[in-house]
C-alpha cells in the first residue's frame, strides 16, 4: 500500500475480513497438525506414532483428527483479524511518522518495494510492530486459546465450547483462561516479531530475484499475482520455519501450563519441571508437527491475506484513476 492520501488506504474493516478468511482457511485445512502437537506436548512420553494410533482407535477416526476444530478456528480467525488489522494501523503510522522517518524505521517514501502490499520499514520497526500487534491480539483471544487446547488433549472430554467455559470457571475462575499467557506471550511476541522481519526481508530478495530491477522499484504494480503470491508464500514458509525453531521451547510450556495449571504453576516451575522429569527434550516437543503446520499456516494466512489487499488496492487505483480522467 502507498503511504498517504486515498490510495493508500484500505478500510481497517477489510483488513479485519481478509485477516479472518485467511485465518479460518488456515485453521480449519490444518487442525489435525495442531491437534497432534498438543497430543505430543502434553506428556514428554507420547510419541507422535502414539499419537496417531491413539486418535484413530475412535469410531470416526478421520473426523477424530478435527477435534477442537471450531474453537481453532474462532480463535485463529478472529486472532488473525484483529493481528492483521493492528499489524497494519502500526505499519502505517510508522511509515507516516516522520520522526521514525528520519531514524530510518521506514524508506523515504513508505511505500513497497517488493511482493508486498504493506510499507517497507526497517528491521526492527519489522520486528517491534509485529510482536507487539501478536501480543495485542494473543492476550484478546486467550480464553479461547485456552479451551481450544483443552479440547484437543485427551486429558479433558468437553462437548462445547460453552460447556468447556463454563468447567474452566467452576474449577479455577476467571484465572483459568489465562492460565500460560506469559510463556504464549514470550512466544507469540518474538515469534510473530521475527516472523514479519524474515518476512519482510526473504520477499525483498526474492522479489529482486525474479523480477532483476532495483531494490526502489515499484513492483507492486508492475508484478504479476502468480508470481507475487508464490513469493509471498515461499518467504512465509521460509519465516516461519525459523521463528519455529526459536520459539518451540516456550510453546511447549505454553502448552503443558494450559492443560494442566495445577501441576505447573508458571512459565519458570513448568520449565524447570519438564526438564527435569522429562528432559531438555523434551522442549522441542512438537517441533517438526508445529513447524511444517506453522510453515504452512503462516504462508497461507499471509498470501491470501496480502493477494486480497494488494487486488483490492489496484481495483481502487484503476477506479481512481478512471474517475479522475
Amino acid at each position: 500500500m502507498s503511504n498517504g492520501g486515498k490510495a493508500g488506504k484500505s478500510s481497517s474493516s477489510f483488513h479485519f475480513i481478509a485477516g479472518l478468511g485467511s485465518g479460518v482457511l488456515s485453521a480449519v485445512l490444518l487442525q489435525p497438525a495442531d491437534l497432534l502437537k498438543t497430543r505430543v506436548q502434553q506428556s514428554g512420553h507420547s510419541s507422535l506414532l502414539a499419537s496417531i494410533r491413539e486418535i484413530s482407535k475412535s469410531s470416526t477416526s478421520i473426523f477424530s483428527f478435527w477435534r477442537g476444530t471450531l474453537p481453532s478456528a474462532l480463535r485463529t480467525g478472529f486472532g488473525s483479524a484483529i493481528y492483521f488489522t493492528t499489524l497494519n494501523a502500526l505499519r502505517q503510522h510508522v511509515a507516516r511518522s516522520n520522526l521514525l522517518r528520519s531514524l530510518n524505521a521506514t524508506n523515504k517514501n513508505g511505500t513497497p518495494s517488493h511482493s508486498s502490499a504493506l510499507p517497507k520499514l526497517s528491521n526492527l520497526a519489522n520486528l517491534t510492530t509485529g510482536a507487539i500487534a501478536r501480543a495485542g491480539a494473543g492476550f484478546i483471544l486467550m480464553p479461547m486459546t485456552i479451551i481450544k487446547v483443552r479440547y484437543e488433549s485427551n486429558l479433558y472430554s468437553y462437548k462445547s465450547i460453552l460447556g468447556a467455559g463454563r468447567d474452566i470457571v467452576r474449577t479455577e475462575g476467571l484465572k483459568g483462561f489465562f492460565s500460560g499467557f506469559g510463556a504464549t506471550a514470550i512466544r507469540d511476541a518474538p515469534y510473530a516479531g521475527l516472523y514479519v522481519l524474515f518476512y519482510e526481508q526473504s520477499k525483498k530478495r526474492l522479489s529482486l530475484l525474479a523480477q532483476r530491477v532495483p531494490v526502489h522499484g515499484e513492483l507492486t504494480a508492475n508484478m504479476k499475482g502468480s508470481t507475487s503470491a508464490s513469493i509471498n508464500f515461499g518467504s512465509g514458509v521460509l519465516a516461519a520455519g525459523f521463528a519455529t525453531a526459536i520459539t518451540n521451547p516456550f510453546d511447549a510450556i505454553k502448552t503443558r501450563i494450559q492443560l494442566e495449571p495445577k501441576k505447573y504453576h508458571n512459565m519458570l516451575h513448568a520449565g524447570k519441571k519438564i526438564v527435569r522429569e522429562d528432559g531438555f527434550k523434551a522442549l522441542f516437543d512438537g517441533l517438526g508437527l508445529r513447524m511444517g503446520r506453522k510453515a504452512i499456516s503462516s504462508a497461507l494466512a499471509w498470501t491470501v491475506y496480502e493477494e486480497l489487499i494488494r487486488r483490492a488496492e489496484l481495483a481502487w487505483r484503476q477506479t481512481h484513476s478512471e474517475g479522475a480522467l
